[in-house]
């Protein structure tokens, strides 16, 4: 079964498309490059090309006939999608329509769409289940919220049968700590972290320490890679007898930022500056997760809740390529 996988050369993208190969799978990764790292795709056909292309994602699914899409081909920067919307509503939105078109043109049907928990903005309510208000609060959330709606409306037609997974925050590396994050900017916590305890970064801020939460920092989500990507194999099966599948993907557990920076501290042994400042606004205090749903329909289950396995893992990673993959 061949499965393009866009954007397979970048940080989740890699990882899922390790994953198909491990299952038996063929992943074929399609992917501009402008984020993505050639050297993470290990043994995947590789094609280089822009959603943008209707032609070549066109040529593409015929080729090599193609039976479901991974959608991972989005730019991820909160503040840079303030700075420039449009830019975001063109590659995010623009491009997976033009996607989802080439899809409809060839029957291709299934599709599983990477989408996240920014959708639901400032959640009225934690942990979040996936029927919360979707308020999202910056054009990046806008835009996951306007794929997502894109698919619903296209899957009553009977045209695509499609998974939204809404990641909290990815973190970790897979296979076997070979394939982990290289963004830039990097804006993630726990790769932030342990640039810091390398030496890479004279100090970590501590964004307001006066939240209500056990220790004062805010309480964020992370999800091994590993297990993000095992939900999405599951889904992969059940989208045979499902048209529309909609799954929050987190730990369930939140972890704060004082608890990452200790971590950190003692997965590497190394100490590190560390600054406490003002808060940033637009921060909520607690983000976490309720993945019931997936846990009761796909029988997933994180297999990697530990933060300190995540930030083993990672750790293990920097430091095999410490300026990053160089390509």
């Amino acid at each position: 079964m061949r499965i393009l996988v866009c954007g397979g050369a970048g940080y989740i993208g890699s990882n899922m498309t390790a994953m198909l190969l491990a299952a038996g799978l063929e992943p074929i990764v399609f992917d501009n490059l402008s984020k993505g790292h050639k050297t993470a795709v290990k043994d995947a056909e590789f094609i280089k090309g822009d959603l943008a292309d209707y032609e070549l994602i066109l040529k593409t699914l015929k080729k090599y006939e193609i039976k479901a899409v991974m959608h991972f081909a989005s730019l991820i920067e909160v503040g840079e999608s303030v700075q420039v919307p449009l830019k975001y509503y063109f590659n995010n939105v623009s491009n997976t329509q033009t996607l989802l078109a080439a899809m409809e043109s060839v029957y291709v049907k299934k599709f599983i769409f990477s989408s996240s928990a920014a959708v639901y903005g400032v959640p009225k309510k934690v942990p979040i289940t996936e029927d919360l208000s979707k308020e999202p609060i910056n054009p990046y959330g806008e835009t996951k919220w306007a794929i997502e709606r894109m698919c619903h409306y296209q899957s009553q037609t009977g045209k695509l049968r499609y998974a939204a997974l809404r990641y909290f925050n990815a973190a970790g590396a897979g296979n076997n700590a070979a394939l982990g994050e290289d963004h830039h900017p990097e804006s993630h916590l726990i790769p932030l972290v342990i640039q810091a305890a390398m030496g890479k970064r004279n100090e970590i801020q501590i964004y307001g320490t006066d939240y209500p939460t056990p220790d004062g920092t805010c309480v964020r989500d992370y999800i091994h890679i590993e297990d993000l990507c095992r939900a999405h194999l599951l889904v992969l099966d059940k989208l045979d007898q499902n048209d529309e599948l909609i799954y929050n993907l987190g730990n369930g557990k939140g972890y704060s930022v004082r608890e990452v920076i200790d971590t950190v501290k003692k997965v590497s042994g190394k100490d590190f500056k560390v600054v406490e400042t003002a808060r940033r606004p637009g921060d909520p205090p607690v983000l976490t997760s309720d993945a019931t749903r997936a846990t009761k329909e796909l029988g997933w289950q994180p297999k990697f809740p530990d933060l300190e396995q995540i930030v083993s893992t990672a750790w293990q990673w920097h430091n095999k390529y410490p300026n990053g993959y160089g390509d």
